[in-house]
Order: structure tokens, then sequence, then C-alpha cells
């Protein structure tokens, strides 16, 4: 028996423990998001989606990142179920504020792109591993990618692997290719994160 499987009830999550991460976690995004933003980079998911049209239109990311996301908590409750479908709200709306908000409390004179291509990602691996170990989300094509595996059995890491790709190869038409190369950088920097740290069954209270 995994000890994921096994979890005894005092190692699980509290619901203090859950907020906290719920508050946290998008907090590391939307530094990793201000990062990305000033360097003019871009990510992956439906946020990599909103920096696309943030850029093309100057609408605020935030807005666009909530937008975009609503259509994708269909897939979530049928997916993975009303209390992730919920926490995956909750970091989104959290995100999408604390992006808006996070400029007005710091300012960045100088930013190396370099710099802020492995530091975001980096921030942003760290903000999703703790969502993961909470059984939540920031949504989107990660949540449709569970969703199309289990309904069709279309392999998620596949088919979010192609909609990354996607997503880069019409970041062509908004960026040049050197920030196109270090938004790869910082896609790299984040699923180093995430492979290095997490495992099913290798953590306690999980």
């Amino acid at each position: 028996m995994t000890a994921s499987a096994a979890t005894p009830p005092d190692l699980a999550h509290s619901l203090l423990e859950d907020v906290q991460a719920l508050l946290v976690a998008p907090l590391f995004m939307a530094l990793a998001v201000m990062f990305f933003r000033q360097a003019g980079l871009l990510t992956g998911g439906t946020a990599g989606l909103a920096f696309l049209f943030h850029y093309l239109s100057g609408w605020r990311f935030g807005v666009l990142f909530f937008a975009i996301n609503l259509p994708f908590y269909v897939f979530a409750v049928r997916a993975l179920g009303w209390p992730f479908t919920f926490k995956t709200f909750a970091a989104v709306a959290l995100l999408s504020v604390y992006s808006e908000l996070l400029p007005r409390l710091l300012s960045l004179d100088h930013l190396d792109v370099i710099f802020a291509a492995i530091m975001a990602g980096l921030l942003a691996g760290i903000s999703l591993l703790i969502l993961i170990r909470h059984k939540a989300s920031l949504g989107g094509l990660g949540v449709l990618a569970i969703f199309l595996q289990e309904r069709y059995g279309i392999r998620a890491g596949k088919f979010q692997m192609g909609a990354d790709c996607a997503i880069v190869l019409a970041s062509f038409f908004v960026v040049d290719a050197w920030h196109v190369l270090l938004s790869v950088l910082g896609a790299v920097a984040l699923n180093l994160v995430i492979a290095v740290n997490h495992r099913p069954g290798r953590y306690m209270g999980i």
C-alpha cells in the first residue's frame, strides 16, 4: 500500500492549512507574473493565453486570466469534483487580484531578463507545487487535460505539452524570438521544480 493511499487522518491537511496554501501559493505566482510581465515574457497554460491577450490588447492580465479560466470549471467538476473545483476557483480569483495589486506594492527599477525567466519559473513551480499538495490548481488547460484523459483516454501530459507548444508558437507573433526562448527557459525552471519535488506516494500528508 502506498503512502498516498494510506495517509493517516492526522496527517491530512486541515482546513486552516488549506486556507493558508490558497492564500500563499497565488501570491508566489503573482510575483512570477510580475517578473514575466516586466521582462516581456510568457508562460504556458491559461496564464500564457492571458499574457498573449494582455500584450496584444493592453487589457489587465488579472481580468483576462480570471475570464479565460471560467469555462474550465465545468471540466474540473466532472473530472475532479467540487472540493478541487472550489479551491481552484479560489486560487484563480486570488491570483487575478494579487497580480493587479502587487505592482502597487512593489516596483523594480532593473530586472535582468534571464534572471526574470529563471526566477519566475521557479516561483511558479513552487506555487503549483503547493497547490498540488493541497489538491488544487490554477485551473485551465491542466484541468481540461485531466478531463480528456479520464473521458476519452487522451494522455494528459501529451495534451498539455501540445497546448503549451501551441501557445509558444503563437507567441512568435507577439514577442521576438529571444523572449520566446527565455520564456521556454522559464518553463523548464517551472517543470524542474515540479519534477524534483513532487512524486505521488513519496511524501507524507498529501
